[in-house]
């Protein structure tokens, strides 16, 4: 009876361990990848708890999440012969999901090692080798971060295309102390140069802006004259109106003082002309005599006549 109790124990506690040696849990964020008798299985695992058949299997955590590799210390000389120093170099990659299992197969988990860290060294040393130090260090140097992930991305594609590079930043070499001060020194000098042409442009601007002010200035002075030259000829023109409207009616008015005189000694004459009638002529005659004041009559009675030799 204690045989069967110790057996049953045994046993229970030996499925437990083997049962809880069986059982892991995969984080999220990565996938698991899996391997018996040192093969890799096509199975990939998504987070959660998953198990395994103990000893004769083992697993691993594989990240397809967005991480940074930094790749550090990578020596490298110019075609010059220079040799400078990157101190890091960052990659920020992916490794998509749908392609672990090739990925992995060609390249096991280190994958990241061949692709990233060695062709980081590897594309760093071929561009010094092409360049100046001038170019490495100032002329170029803000192109190499695209230059890295493109020679990385183009690579990736056609060897491993489950790799994916999102980014890369260089940090500015280390170069000799001498060389580094010469930078230093034509950097200050070329500042020097910029804030001279800046502050020549900055005059120029000024210059052209005096000049534009100087010409909408006159501009206006000009449109002002010719409105006001305008206006004085458009009241000089409505002047003349005036006056040869003034003229037409004075004239007009003399014209009918001098018709309305014309005609009234014109009815004079017409009048007098009327009256010029024998009978009318004896009745002056007659009124003439009657207003002398010197008479004078004869012997006799037939003659008369008006003494003239006293007013």
């Amino acid at each position: 009876m204690v045989f069967w109790q110790f057996l049953v124990g045994a046993l229970v506690t030996m499925y437990v361990l083997v049962f809880g040696m069986s059982l892991h849990s995969v984080h999220e964020g990565y996938v698991g990848v899996y391997w018996r008798g040192g093969a890799l299985l096509p199975t990939v695992t998504k987070p959660g708890l998953h198990a395994q058949i103990p000893v004769i299997t083992t697993f691993s955590e594989v990240q397809v999440t967005v991480q940074t590799d930094a790749v550090s210390s990578i020596p490298c000389g110019t075609s010059g012969g220079t040799m400078i120093s990157f101190d890091k170099v960052e990659v920020v990659n992916r490794l998509r999901s749908d392609l672990v299992y090739a990925t992995i197969k060609n390249y096991t988990v280190n994958y990241d090692k061949t692709w990233i860290f060695d062709k980081i060294h590897h594309e760093i040393n071929q561009f010094c080798s092409s360049h100046t130090l001038q170019e490495v260090y100032i002329t170029l140097f803000d192109t190499l971060d695209e230059h890295l992930a493109n020679v990385l991305q183009a690579n990736c594609d056609t060897w491993a295309p489950g790799i994916e590079i999102i980014a890369v930043r260089v940090t500015k070499p280390r170069i000799p102390d001498q060389i580094k001060r010469n930078f230093e020194q034509m950097e200050a000098e070329k500042t020097k140069l910029l804030i001279a042409n800046e502050a020549q442009r900055v005059a120029e601007k000024e210059a052209e802006t005096e000049r534009k002010k100087a010409t909408v200035e006159a501009q206006k002075n000009a449109d002002v004259a010719k409105i006001q030259m305008a206006k004085e000829l458009m009241e000089g023109e409505a002047k003349q109106k005036i006056s040869a409207i003034e003229d037409q009616i004075h004239s007009n008015r003399e014209r009918a003082y001098s018709d309305a005189v014309f005609y009234k000694m014109s009815k004079e004459a017409e009048s007098n002309q009327a009256l010029l009638t024998s009978e009318y002529l004896e009745y002056m005659h007659i009124l003439a005599l009657s207003n002398n004041t010197k008479v004078y009559f004869g012997e006799k009675m037939p003659n008369l006549f008006i003494d003239k030799t006293e007013h």
